[in-house]
């Protein structure tokens, strides 16, 4: 059934649609009441913590052991599986089904259970399993989020409690297309592997949020805050392989921990806003001109949707640094920042234009981070390789060389 919840974003009208936590909990709750009844579920509601109720259909179902059939023999396990709807939010677990097994543990009236004996909640196929410190659950167990535990425990709670029964359960979260779409994550980044992540606070999804992203790189970054004070930031894959062909991602700190590299797509303004919270304390920041040149004119938020002044960026310090009128004509013509570099190159301003919108550059990150991280800006391009480093990369480099392997730019 169709999840009818919109809202309006400018002239658009955007439908909501529901976490994999909320799945869960709708699969745990339909699949409980399986077992307890021996009958099949056709569909299953839930209040979310948003405050909106979600109605689904039980998309594929099974019972082991009974069928109801047979009066008083109840089945042994029961599960369920409820698709996953993104809205207009649409992601790689959009369509998906999850699914939730259910089994009988101890036997009702023992009055000893604690509430975690009681419902023991795990994850199975296709739900990723934890490796690293710093998410929100322990080492080893399922990547099903605190959120979406809490929702499973509620509702499966409320039908033990309508259909009278005081014993213990089992809850195994499965998703059979899981271990394949997690390659689509950033799972494997954050150090949880074999599946995707069961996930959701309010048990809704917004359309069109950047928030969830910016959660991961949050994570991501306190994750690497756990292990060194050092960060190499990059905004994709350019960067990624950049980094990679330099050998920068082989960089270790004095304590012979590797630097992580860290991707944050578009968002380096709020990126540099979670550092103070994050034990990173140095930071290097590589990235292609096209992206990094914006960030002389304080552009903190890199897509082109939200500001597209490369030329004018180049373009100011050309005259600043010497070049003449056509010479700036030019630049402001120029279909790319290869364009730009190449005419500079030709007019022998090149590195005195990179030099100076370094400059500029180190001075927007300094005053962003407002003193508490130590941060320098190193400058590529595909077609030229290394254009320059802002003065603190250089020195950052350089301490960071002299304790590893002579890394050379």
């Amino acid at each position: 059934m169709a999840f009818e919840h919109y809202i309006r974003k400018g002239r658009k009208k955007l439908r909501f649609g529901y976490t994999t936590g909320t799945c869960a909990a709708l699969a745990a709750a339909a699949a409980t009441r399986m077992l307890l009844t021996g009958e099949p579920v056709d569909s299953i509601s839930l209040m979310t913590p948003k405050g909106i109720e979600v109605d689904a259909d039980v998309e594929k179902w099974g019972l082991d052991g009974a069928d109801g059939s047979v009066p008083d023999v109840k089945p042994e396990r029961a599960w369920a599986g409820v698709c996953k709807d993104a809205g207009d939010d649409s992601d790689v677990t959009d369509g998906m089904l999850i699914c939730a097994r259910v089994e009988r543990t101890a036997q009702p009236g023992e009055d000893h259970l604690t509430d975690d004996e009681r419902f023991r909640i795990d994850g199975g196929e296709g739900v990723g399993r934890v490796t690293k410190p710093g998410l929100d659950q322990p080492v080893g167990n399922a990547a099903i989020n605190s959120g979406p535990r809490k929702m499973i425990e509620e509702e499966v709670s409320k039908v033990c409690e309508e259909l009278s029964y005081d014993g213990g359960l089992s809850i195994t979260v499965f998703v059979p297309e899981g271990e394949k779409a997690a390659g689509q994550t950033f799972n494997g980044n954050l150090g949880i592997e074999g599946g995707i992540s069961i996930l959701g606070t309010s048990g809704i999804v917004e359309p069109m949020s950047e928030q969830a992203l910016l959660d991961t790189i949050e994570l991501e970054m306190k994750q690497d805050g756990l292990q060194t004070d050092r960060l190499i930031m990059t905004p994709g894959n350019y960067g990624v392989h950049y980094i990679s062909e330099k050998g920068l991602d082989r960089l270790e700190d004095e304590r012979g921990v590797g630097i992580p590299v860290l991707k944050f797509s578009n968002f380096l303004g709020d990126t540099l806003d979670m550092l103070p919270d994050s034990g990173i304390r140095e930071v290097l920041l590589v990235a292609h001109g096209g992206k990094l040149v914006k960030v002389a004119a304080g552009v903190m938020n890199t897509h082109s949707s939200w500001a597209d002044c490369r030329r004018e960026v180049i373009c100011s310090h050309t005259a600043c640094c010497g070049g003449d009128a056509e010479l700036c004509r030019c630049i402001m013509d120029a279909a790319t920042t290869d364009a730009c570099f190449d005419l500079l190159d030709d007019a022998g301003l090149l590195d005195d234009v990179i030099g100076s919108v370094l400059g500029e550059i180190q001075n927007h990150l300094d005053l962003r981070v407002g003193g508490a991280v130590r941060i320098g800006a190193l400058m590529f391009s595909n077609e030229r390789g290394t254009l320059g480093a802002s003065p603190e990369a250089v020195r950052i480099l350089a301490e960071w060389n002299e304790e590893e392997k002579g890394v050379s730019l």
